[in-house]
């Protein structure tokens, strides 16, 4: 089994994840658990729409609780590593890709909440080649089809939130 992954954050991410997390365990599982015993008592289960959405309401979000506890779990919080030319974990990037300049976030995506940034992880095929690369590496990673895909770092600004 893989070893989990440390994730950076930020405190307010941190915060607003947090919030999350008591929020969905606490109201929400009070909340859903009230709807389902409702619509329950409205009779035959195998007819009741409202029934069913409520269960399949409360798989999402114990879902998103399990994501949540995980995530907190292997948690790193601070301040965005100051950029140095080097792709790291918590920078925003430029890239050319495919003869597009792109610009995104290396981290998690809970970290661009509210941001307009498209995120890519660290360990995803992109994120992987790229980490530890200075402006001006070019490298080639394989896409999910098998297709190499050349990258060149344009730029690696610090993540301001």
């Amino acid at each position: 089994m893989a070893e989990p992954t440390q994730t950076w954050l930020t405190q307010e991410a941190y915060d607003r994840l947090t919030g999350e997390l008591e929020q969905l365990s606490g109201p929400g599982r009070k909340e859903i658990a009230a709807r389902i015993e409702a619509a329950r008592e409205e009779g035959d289960l195998k007819e009741n729409g409202g029934y069913h959405a409520a269960k399949d309401e409360q798989g999402k979000m114990e879902a998103r609780i399990r994501d949540l506890e995980e995530l907190l779990k292997h948690v790193v919080v601070g301040e965005a590593p100051e950029a140095s030319g080097v792709v790291e974990i918590g920078t925003v990037v430029t890239a050319t890709i495919f003869g597009d300049e792109e610009r995104f976030l290396l981290g998690n995506r809970e970290l661009a909440n509210g941001s307009d940034l498209d995120v890519y992880s660290a360990e995803s095929p992109l994120g992987a080649a790229i980490l530890g690369r200075k402006v001006g590496e070019e490298v080639t990673y394989a896409a999910p089809t098998g297709k190499e895909i050349a990258v060149k770092i344009v730029a690696v600004d610090t993540y301001a939130g």
